[in-house]
């Protein structure tokens, strides 16, 4: 693909989750990213093989068993030609492997070395194992999602694993090339799913500290409690997503579902909150789903039919902005952001190559990694 990253170079060691995500993005951009995958991979525990194909979009994929050392040697050439790398193992892995950042530091002096993990290099559980739920947990998110009388509820895998890991993780590694072209020298990147989780709650910290936030679940303003802020079930059992904050949007809600404003009670009285979600849940339930949609289409209301994948790349909005494309016979969201120049082409599926290739078209006179030629 073209784009801007184009002629950026990058070795993502195989693993699950941020990783892939975040070198998928990068290929996205343009970046040549090959993937260095084990040559004998297993089927994942849940017996769906090939369950992650989707983010290996526009990569090269080369077969390699770290356990062999000519195999060790070969992605040990790919690395020194290399920009950027990516893994996602446990500390230490990669140094006993002989692939840890030092082997780099003169052979290859501008790489710029992404390192994801739930907890960090460094601290008492950086060892530990874990999943985006336990990371949820131990930064105070986890306790904030879910009905104020059941139990947490993690956001699938979103928060943790793709906003505070992969996310965090292509932050740094652009940060670290911005970097690089003042110094010459790359960097190593502590991206820690913790940290990143914790990092996308900044406005719900500063809320806290102003009083505007509780740390008991079910009272506060975007969690799902208050009743112009939320998701109602219609009359077909599909339901709507409402927003409306602002006084103009409220307004436009209530008049939108017909009802008189003096005869609801006042909406910043947190106390009557449950009265006045009544009214709105007995209202949304007249009508359909679509038949709401339809109703609010062209109002600023902020309110939108709550739509399941299947239907997603269908809305009319999705299809105008082809938000969604089509790559190896798999629907999936297309890439972004967008660029005003310099835009990058529909993705491709995944090529599988060999790392000789791969090393000398990247060896090329004018294509070689910094520090090499």
């Amino acid at each position: 693909m073209a784009g801007p990253l184009t002629g950026l170079r990058v070795v993502e060691m195989a693993g699950i989750g941020p990783v892939p995500h975040a070198a998928m993005m990068l290929a996205d951009m343009g970046a040549h990213v090959v993937r260095v995958q084990r040559r004998s991979a297993t089927t994942p525990d849940d017996g769906v093989r090939d369950a992650d194909r989707a983010m290996q979009r526009g990569k090269r994929i080369v077969l390699a068993d770290l356990k062999d050392v000519d195999d060790l040697a070969q992605v040990r050439r790919l690395v020194e030609v290399a920009d950027v790398l990516l893994e996602g193992f446990r500390p230490s892995v990669m140094e006993r492997l002989g692939l840890g950042p030092e082997e780099f530091a003169d052979t290859n002096p501008g790489l710029v070395y992404g390192r994801m993990t739930g907890w960090g290099q460094q601290g008492p559980w950086a060892a530990r194992a874990g999943h985006d739920i336990n990371y949820l947990a131990l930064t105070g998110l986890l306790e904030t999602m879910g009905p104020h009388d059941g139990v947490p509820v993690p956001p699938l895998s979103l928060v943790g694993d793709f906003g505070g890991g992969s996310m965090l993780l292509v932050q740094g590694v652009l940060a670290a090339l911005w970097e690089r072209d003042r110094t010459g020298l790359g960097q190593v990147i502590d991206a820690a799913m913790v940290d990143g989780a914790g990092l996308l709650a900044q406005l719900q910290w500063s809320w806290r500290a102003a009083g505007r936030w509780s740390d008991r679940r079910g009272t506060n303003m975007l969690d799902g409690s208050a009743p112009f802020y939320g998701t109602y079930r219609c009359a077909d059992d599909r339901f709507v997503a409402v927003g409306a904050l602002e006084d103009q949007f409220y307004a436009a809600l209530v008049a939108g579902l017909q009802l008189s404003p003096e005869d609801l009670p006042d909406r910043w009285d947190r106390g009557r909150w449950a009265e006045l979600r009544t009214v709105f849940a007995g209202r949304f339930a007249t009508r359909t789903r679509d038949e709401w949609a339809e109703m609010f289409d062209g109002v600023d209301a902020c309110v939108t039919p709550v739509l399941a994948f299947g239907e997603a790349p269908e809305h009319p909005h999705n299809t105008a902005r082809t938000s969604f494309v089509t790559v190896d016979g798999i629907e999936q969201p297309a890439p972004a952001p967008r660029f005003s120049r310099g835009a990058g082409s529909a993705p491709g599926p995944a090529v599988y190559d060999e790392i000789d290739a791969v090393v000398g078209q990247w060896c090329e006179p004018d294509a070689c990694g910094r520090g090499i030629g």
